[in-house]
């Protein structure tokens, strides 16, 4: 059995299979677990490859003698995507795919205007950086949802980008069915689990980049967590209307994350859905780029964002720690534990004054 997509990359568009994708890639490396029972409480019966990769967290002792680990995120103040992409990646001083295969997640649910949809700008100068970086492959896989995936990366000229660039493209909607896995999260607020692309579950390094919007539909915001659920299955399954009808929504978004580790993580926040969204909204201009590989911190730093920008008083209520993704993806071990862990690096004044203003926000009860 094999699944196939639609890849484009190398001057040509082909069809091609899931074992030749995951040799290509040398991502087929299929040792098997001795239980099924993995990290998080995901019952598989797939081979895993094994995981291996840096972090950017690091113990620090606290005034008390105990040790916390520190999330650091890279901000660039600034609008220009093309130099403040490789610098708030750069800033990290980490390089998690250095010979390695990367998958890519987008944020593509439709091909609206920025931050309906990721800033070309924004994917070529991270596609570039990951080149630069040693990448041996780069796949971007994407699914849209309500718009047709095909027809949203045509719109946004995403096949002449990768023919342009070199790098494959994954359209999840035409995966067949042995494209996806069924994963059952342990406790958690899924009718029946949900199915998981297998090119992510299965890549040997994850980056994606995300947008600063609200989520007009239930999930008050939609970031790193919330673009994660662009793995699971769209058409033809039923998970996003359960998402949408769930009183759970937000946990059950944090919940998804527990499928995969991201190595890198870019946030565009030139300008930001501040209302709205995902797809249109009141736009707003932020002027930020953030980098980092906790999902956690980068989403409590949008929210933080959010919030210095004005915006809807469900993402205005409480701690930023109280949001519930954010609490529930804490409660799944997925990132930092509180706001007083997030350590901002920048390398100019204006970044580090804003900086400052986050973290005033991050530690308001």
């Amino acid at each position: 059995m094999v699944h196939q997509g639609r890849y484009r990359g190398n001057n040509q568009e082909r069809q091609v299979s899931s074992r030749e994708f995951l040799e290509g890639a040398n991502l087929h490396r299929g040792i098997t677990l001795l239980s099924s029972l993995s990290p998080f409480g995901l019952n598989r019966t797939e081979p895993l490859p094994e995981p291996s990769r840096q972090t950017l967290t690091a113990d620090l002792a606290s005034p008390t003698g105990e040790r916390n680990p520190v999330s650091r995120i890279s901000l660039v103040h600034t609008r220009n995507r093309t130099e403040g992409v490789p610098k708030a990646i750069s800033l990290l001083q980490y390089n998690p795919v250095q010979g390695k295969a990367v998958t890519l997640k987008p944020n593509f649910n439709t091909a609206d205007t920025f931050p309906g949809s990721t800033h070309n700008d924004t994917l070529r100068a991270l596609i570039l950086s990951l080149q630069e970086m040693g990448a041996t492959r780069i796949t971007l896989a994407e699914r849209s949802g309500p718009a047709d995936t095909r027809e949203v990366l045509q719109q946004k000229e995403i096949f002449q980008m990768g023919k342009e660039l070199g790098f494959d493209i994954v359209n999840l909607e035409e995966l067949r069915p042995d494209g996806w896995v069924h994963l059952h999260p342990a406790d958690s607020h899924w009718k029946d689990g949900f199915h998981f692309a297998r090119v992510y579950l299965e890549a040997e390094c994850v980056v994606q980049t995300c947008c600063l919007k609200t989520h007009a539909y239930g999930g008050h915001f939609t970031l790193s967590l919330k673009n994660s659920f662009g793995m699971v299955a769209g058409k033809g399954y039923p998970y996003k209307s359960e998402l949408h009808q769930s009183p759970y929504q937000r946990q059950m978004i944090a919940e998804v994350n527990t499928a995969y580790s991201p190595a890198l993580i870019l946030l565009d926040g030139v300008e930001a859905f501040v209302d709205g969204g995902p797809m249109q909204g009141t736009r707003v201009d932020a002027g930020v780029i953030l980098a980092g590989s906790d999902r956690v911190a980068i989403d409590a730093a949008g929210v933080a964002i959010l919030r210095l920008l004005g915006t809807t008083p469900e993402v205005s209520r409480g701690p930023v720690f109280g949001q519930e993704q954010i609490a529930r993806a804490v409660e799944l071990g997925l990132g930092i534990r509180s706001p007083d862990q997030i350590q901002f690096v920048t390398d100019d004044v204006e970044s580090e004054d804003f900086a400052k203003r986050l973290k005033d926000i991050l530690l308001e009860d």
